[in-house]
């Protein structure tokens, strides 16, 4: 049906231009007041007159703890959602243990200077903690073909489909995503902000790389998704995400997922998991919340046998 113009419809008008500005468009001259561009300045200079959403101030505040926290949950989760990120295998361990012939060159270098100064007890002691690292760096590699691993069952189209997720740092977070990278897969890396400044490891995929304020809202985005946890040989980070797993699942407040030791000795004498038991602070079926292994290939064998005992696909538990 034709349309015949209507006289009493005025104009549309534009989106944004006006063709007389409004008063408020402009400030008020100093023909009027002198003194009125120096008092205008002032007030647009005072932290009341900054945006809210703009104002990082207010939003660094106290009282604005919560709305912080949300949005420490909210652009990770909106992120890993639009990226189809529904299941991961999260991995710890040390962001000291670097790859083995970074861990060799320390061990060189310590070594040509103890000779120069042979008395110095505090090149002894750093010369026997990197020689200690260079044993552990091992753990590099096995991390690395972990992620490999993981990352390359991706590609067939019965699956399992998991993604890599590690804490985003050196060493052994940076040698699993190095592993899913030599796939050519995705990878995440959930980083948190310090008083120092840190950097990513070169490995994540861009976009997947998320700096949290919190490390609770850290921790929730490691197990939200999490279908194993794979831990190696680490610190006082790596303890303590592995433990909060552990009671997790020892509480039932999650479902129960495989979680992997990665060097039967070292977390042997770390931690005295049958001493705990025997004193009575945890009951003997804890000790079977996790397992230990040494190869990449027995990791990712055991997490996939875990499943098929358990009933269900991974992918899909």
């Amino acid at each position: 049906m034709s349309r015949h113009p209507d006289k009493k419809v005025p104009p549309v008008a534009h989106p944004t231009e006006r063709e007389e500005p409004l008063p408020s468009q402009h400030p008020k001259p100093p023909a009027e007041d002198p003194l009125a561009p120096q008092r205008i300045k002032a007030i647009l200079n005072s932290a009341s007159a900054r945006r809210a959403d703009l104002d990082l101030d207010f939003i660094a505040s106290a009282p604005l703890r919560g709305l912080r926290l949300q949005l420490d949950y909210l652009k990770p989760e909106l992120c890993l959602t639009d990226a189809g990120i529904n299941n991961s295998i999260v991995v710890f361990g040390s962001t000291r243990l670097c790859e083995p012939s970074a861990a060799r060159r320390t061990v060189t270098t310590l070594k040509a200077a103890l000779e120069d100064e042979p008395g110095d007890e505090d090149l002894k002691r750093r010369l026997s903690v990197a020689e200690r690292i260079l044993e552990n760096s091992r753990y590099y590699d096995v991390a690395r073909e972990f992620g490999r691993l993981v990352s390359e069952t991706n590609k067939k189209p019965e699956g399992p489909h998991c993604t890599v997720v590690t804490g985003g740092g050196p060493g052994i977070m940076e040698a699993a995503n190095r592993g899913a990278f030599d796939a050519g897969e995705n990878s995440v890396g959930l980083n948190i902000s310090l008083p120092h400044e840190q950097y990513p490891n070169p490995y994540i995929t861009p976009g997947l790389c998320f700096n949290f304020h919190y490390f609770a809202m850290r921790k929730l985005h490691f197990m939200k998704r999490a279908r194993a946890l794979v831990a190696c040989p680490g610190g006082f980070g790596t303890f303590d995400e592995l433990f909060e797993a552990l009671t997790l699942v020892q509480t039932r407040k999650i479902k129960p997922i495989p979680i992997v030791l990665v060097g039967e000795a070292y977390w042997k004498a770390a931690v005295n998991i049958d001493f705990l038991a025997a004193e009575g602070v945890i009951a003997p079926e804890d000790k079977n919340l996790f397992w230990y292994a040494e190869t990449a290939e027995e990791i990712w064998n055991g997490i996939l046998h875990w499943y098929d005992k358990s009933g269900k696909p991974l992918s899909a538990y």
